[in-house]
């Protein structure tokens, strides 16, 4: 593991930011995971920009494009990999031991490591729901004890991810992906005012393949054709049980999947 913390790589036993940081007293923060391709970060602008949206509804200061970018660049460097994933990371700095905000300036920091084992194409419906209306909907914030608990819940049942609906009972979003079905050859999502978060993945899939976005109930996994998920470290990928309820990956997951692959072999910064 290599670290970049405010401004230079650092050996990650001498990586320490202060106990007072928002990032750890309350969870004030935004992060970004970036999948490393052929020695770059895939997608970069799009990361920055979506954690450009965070950090803004936060009303945490964003730091410069560019320092955000060195450090990207600079990690991925230190560390010699040509694949793995980078977990890039703004808190809201130090000088607040409560929820009034920081004084001290954000920290920023960049992590790279091994991209690890693909996660197993099974997943669970969770009794816990998103907040579609709620302050932090469509974000991606370092408060992520609700996507840890529900993935553990995942885990125990030997499952890989945990899916959530909404408040209104919506099929909503994974801890860490975006969900599709299939049904009658159409790919459906669920739209953004349902309270998922606007995955980068998501976004290109919309952009390379036909697809729908539409409110769904929970129930629709019952009943889909096909489901698959999509993330930055996942980028298309098909499920083959739900709630214990086998699927095929069928021929639109393996539509979209190879489209993505082709557009990741071509254009590291779609």
């Amino acid at each position: 593991m290599h670290v970049w913390l405010n401004g230079r790589v650092v050996n990650p036993a001498d990586a320490h930011i202060g106990v007072d940081d928002h990032g750890l007293v309350v969870g004030g923060g935004g992060f970004e995971t970036l999948k490393v391709v052929r020695g770059q970060a895939f997608a970069l602008s799009r990361h920055i920009r979506r954690l450009s949206r965070t950090l803004s509804a936060l009303a945490i200061p964003e730091p410069d494009e560019v320092v955000l970018r060195r450090a990207v660049a600079e990690v991925i460097e230190a560390s010699g990999l040509r694949s793995g994933r980078v977990r890039l990371t703004v808190t809201g700095g130090g000088g607040s031991l409560g929820s009034a905000a920081p004084t001290g300036p954000a920290s920023v920091i960049a992590v790279i490591g091994e991209l690890g084992a693909l996660a197993r194409p099974t997943a669970i419906t969770v009794p816990w729901t998103r907040n579609e209306s709620g302050a932090l909907a469509g974000l991606k914030t370092t408060s992520y004890a609700e996507n840890v608990r529900a993935l553990r819940a995942a885990h125990q049942a030997d499952a890989g991810e945990a899916l959530f609906a909404n408040s209104a009972g919506q099929l909503c979003e994974g801890t860490g992906t975006n969900v599709f079905v299939v049904i009658d050859d159409d790919i459906i999502t669920p739209p953004l005012s349902g309270g998922c978060l606007p995955g980068v993945t998501r976004g290109l899939v919309l952009e390379i393949a036909d697809v729908v976005e539409r409110e769904l109930p929970l129930e629709v996994l019952t009943t889909a054709d096909e489901v698959f998920l999509t993330s930055s470290t996942r980028d298309v990928q098909g499920l083959i049980d739900v709630d214990g309820r086998s699927l095929a990956v069928g021929a639109k997951t393996r539509m979209v999947g190879a489209a993505f692959a082709d557009l990741v072999a071509t254009d590291l910064d779609p």
